[in-house]
């Protein structure tokens, strides 16, 4: 059977969007008519995915149930069960038997971007840790919740003139303005990153990225256009402001 060459992190329980939350997994949450998760997937569709893989913990029945096999979408969902929330890293490693080898997808499920996920094939043939670059996220411009951002992009590209290297974040006084950005929960990732690790054990994704921007393995861009997180209900009712003035 193929394998997912997208993921969907979809395991969390949304504590800030309770009660919302209490009784439907934030990524059912609609926002203009259609679920979060939806949008991702359709999104990713349109981009030529078809076997993508979505953890679930937090009511995760109900996530099953409302998607089904994603026949629906037009693709084939591959379900990764969680008991309890395994956290990103974790989540995508005890994922690993459903992903594909070679470069994977990986988004948030509570996220909305105009960001043409198709635009990341052009990255596929340098991921490989083999070659020494083994992952390409996408930037944005810092949040108000975030405003000193998670990482920084050199100035020069990458050598093999793909993207930009991903630096650790500038600190102190930046005269020239933020230079630092925030991770968009959108990244191409070569699935070999998550081979050794732990299956079914909890393990955040930030101190591993650390490592390998280190190692010089990772590369980014900048994407200046809409995107949101949806971590609260102020937040979903934005983006539902948005989308309406979008139509």
């Amino acid at each position: 059977m193929a394998r997912a060459t997208a993921m969907i992190l979809a395991a969390g329980r949304g504590e800030r969007l309770r009660p919302l939350t209490d009784a439907m997994p934030k990524p059912l949450l609609e926002v203009a008519g259609k679920p979060l998760v939806v949008r991702q997937i359709e999104a990713l569709a349109r981009a030529g995915h078809r076997d993508v893989a979505i953890n679930a913990s937090w009511l995760a029945q109900k996530l099953v149930d409302a998607l089904g096999d994603g026949h629906a979408f037009g693709v084939r969902l591959h379900w990764s069960i969680e008991p309890e929330p395994l956290e990103t890293a974790g989540g995508i490693a005890t994922a690993r038997p459903l992903l594909a080898d070679g470069p994977v997808l990986i988004v948030s499920g509570d996220i909305w971007t105009t960001y043409d996920y198709a635009s990341l094939d052009r990255h596929r043939p340098g991921i490989s840790m083999a070659r020494g670059r083994a992952a390409h996220l996408v930037m944005v411009a810092n949040p108000p919740y975030h405003p000193q951002g998670d990482f920084s992009l050199a100035d020069a590209p990458a050598p093999d003139g793909a993207g930009l290297q991903v630096m650790p974040r500038q600190t102190g006084h930046l005269p020239d303005g933020p230079a630092n950005l925030t991770y968009g929960n959108i990244g191409l990732y070569d699935a070999a990153l998550f081979d050794d690790l732990p299956r079914g054990a909890r393990l955040a994704l930030a101190p591993l990225l650390l490592d390998w921007i280190g190692r010089g393995w990772v590369t980014g861009e900048y994407h200046s256009g809409p995107w949101a997180n949806v971590g609260t209900p102020d937040d979903l009712a934005e983006l539902e402001t948005a989308l309406a003035k979008r139509a």
